[in-house]
C-alpha cells in the first residue's frame, strides 16, 4: 500500500504539539507508513491500541482487536504477509505471550514492528508503574537460535524517530524490530516535532519472474543475506513454514546443513552490520575517569547525576545506548579501556549490567532500582 504522506500529516496536524508517549508510537508508526494494527489492550500500552483505532481508518489502514496477544503478534505477521506494514504494541505479561511467534515471526523473515511499554513484573507485578525489566527478554525470550534489534527512546520525540527507524529497519533486514519504552515514557506529555521529510524504506518486489523466485535465498538488493520478499496475491509462490526449511521455502527438519545454513544466515544478517547498527549518544567523555551507562528512561536520571557530578568536580562521563540490540560490542570495549569505572544506571536487577561486564575490561558496577520508582541522582553517584 502507497504511504500518502499528506493525508497522514493532515491527520497528525499541527507540526509542533504536547503529545502523550503512548501517541508518540503511534504518530512514528503513520509516518513510517503503516496500515494494519493489530493488538490487545494492557496497561500502560492500551492507549497505543486507542489511538491507533482512531487514526487508522483515517488513513484507509486497518485496525483490529485480536482475543490476546498471541494473536495480536500471529495477525501483524499475516498482514505483512498481505502486504502491509503491520504494528502492535504491549507490555510485560502480553510481551511474554507473543514470545513463540517472535520466534516465528524471525524464521520466516517477516518485516513487523513490536513496541513494549515495559512495566514492572514478573507475572502481572506492578501493571501502572515504571521498569525497564523486559531487556533480556526481548533478547532471549523465544527459543532457539536468532538476532532482534531493539530500539531504545529516552524522550518523546525520539519516540516517535525511533518508531520511524523501527520499520525501516524491519523492511531493510526482514525482521521484527521492537521499540522498547517503559511506563512512564509511555504516560509523559512532551513538545515534540512531527517530522515531515522521512525517508522510508519501502518493500521491494523480487527482480526475477515467478519461475525464477527463490523465496528464502540469496537477495538481490546489496544484502546478499537477505531475500527478496514477494507479498502473497502478487503471482510469487511462497511456501512460509516455522519449520527449518531450505532456500524454497519446503521443511528439511532432519537436514543437518540446511539448519545450520539457514539459522547462520538468519543471525549474521543482522551481526554482520552489528557496527552500522550501534547508535548510542555520550557527553563530558573527553576526560572521563567514570562513564555512566543507560538507556530508555533511567538515562533521564543519568543526566541528572552526570550534570551533578561535573558541578562537584568528578571526572564523570555519559553513555546512552539508543540501539540496546544487537549489543554495541566494540563500542562497549573501546569505553571499558578509556574510563577506570562504568555504572550501569537501569530500572532492574542488572540485565543489561552483565551483558557490559562481558565486553569491559574495568570495573564495572550496577546501579539497579526496581519497584517503580526513578533513580535520584545521588543514588547514582553513590556508585561513582
Amino acid at each position: 500500500m502507497k504511504v500518502d504522506m499528506e493525508r497522514i500529516k493532515k491527520v497528525l496536524g499541527p507540526k509542533k504539539q504536547f503529545i502523550h508517549g503512548d501517541h508518540a508510537l503511534c504518530y512514528g508508526a503513520l509516518l513510517a507508513g503503516c496500515t494494519f494494527y493489530g493488538g490487545y489492550p494492557i496497561t500502560p500500552a492500551s492507549e497505543v491500541f486507542e489511538m491507533m483505532a482512531r487514526l487508522m481508518p483515517k488513513v484507509g489502514g486497518v485496525c483490529i482487536q485480536m482475543e490476546d496477544e498471541i494473536a495480536s503478534m500471529a495477525a501483524i505477521i499475516g498482514a505483512s504477509w498481505a502486504g502491509a506494514k503491520s504494528f502492535t504494541a504491549t507490555s510485560g505479561p502480553g510481551f511474554s505471550l507473543m514470545q513463540e511467534n517472535f520466534g516465528y515471526a524471525s524464521m520466516t523473515e517477516t518485516p513487523v514492528v513490536i513496541a513494549n511499554v515495559q512495566r514492572s513484573g514478573p507475572s502481572t507485578g506492578q501493571p501502572t508503574l515504571s521498569a525497564q525489566g523486559d531487556m533480556m527478554q526481548v533478547r532471549y525470550g523465544s527459543h532457539g537460535d536468532y538476532e532482534i534489534i531493539a530500539l531504545a527512546p529516552n524522550t518523546i520525540q525520539e519516540t516517535i524517530e525511533h518508531t520511524i527507524k523501527a520499520f525501516n529497519l524491519a523492511e531493510e533486514y526482514r525482521t521484527p524490530v521492537h521499540v522498547m519504552i517503559d511506563g512512564d515514557i509511555g504516560h509523559m506529555r512532551e513538545m515534540v516535532t512531527i517530522p515531515h521529510d522521512i525517508e522510508l524504506v519501502e518493500r521491494k518486489k523480487p527482480k526475477v519472474p515467478p519461475e525464477e523466485y527463490v523465496p528464502f535465498g540469496p537477495g538481490l538488493y546489496g544484502k546478499k543475506k537477505v531475500p527478496e520478499f514477494a507479498v502473497f496475491g502478487t503471482g510469487y509462490k511462497t511456501y512460509v513454514t516455522g519449520l527449518t526449511h531450505n532456500e524454497h521455502g519446503f521443511p528439511a527438519t532432519d537436514d543437518q546443513e540446511v539448519h545450520d545454513k539457514l539459522v547462520r544466515r538468519l543471525c549474521e544478517k543482522i551481526t554482520d552490520d552489528r557496527e552500522k547498527l550501534t547508535d548510542y549518544e555520550t557527553r563530558e567523555m573527553d576526560d572521563a575517569e567514570v562513564a555512566l551507562l543507560s538507556y530508555g528512561m533511567a538515562s533521564r536520571s543519568a543526566l541528572g547525576a552526570l550534570n551533578q557530578a561535573r558541578k562537584e568536580g568528578k571526572k564523570v562521563g555519559y553513555f546512552r545506548l539508543k540501539t540496546v540490540w544487537p549489543f554495541p560490542e566494540k563500542a562497549i570495549e573501546e569505553l571499558s579501556r578509556q574510563v577506570d569505572k562504568i555504572v550501569v544506571v537501569e530500572m532492574n536487577l542488572g540485565q543489561i549490567y552483565h551483558k557490559v561486564r562481558e565486553y569491559s575490561h574495568c570495573e564495572v558496577v550496577l546501579s539497579g532500582k526496581i519497584g517503580g520508582e526513578h533513580h535520584s541522582p545521588n543514588e547514582i553517584l553513590a556508585e561513582v
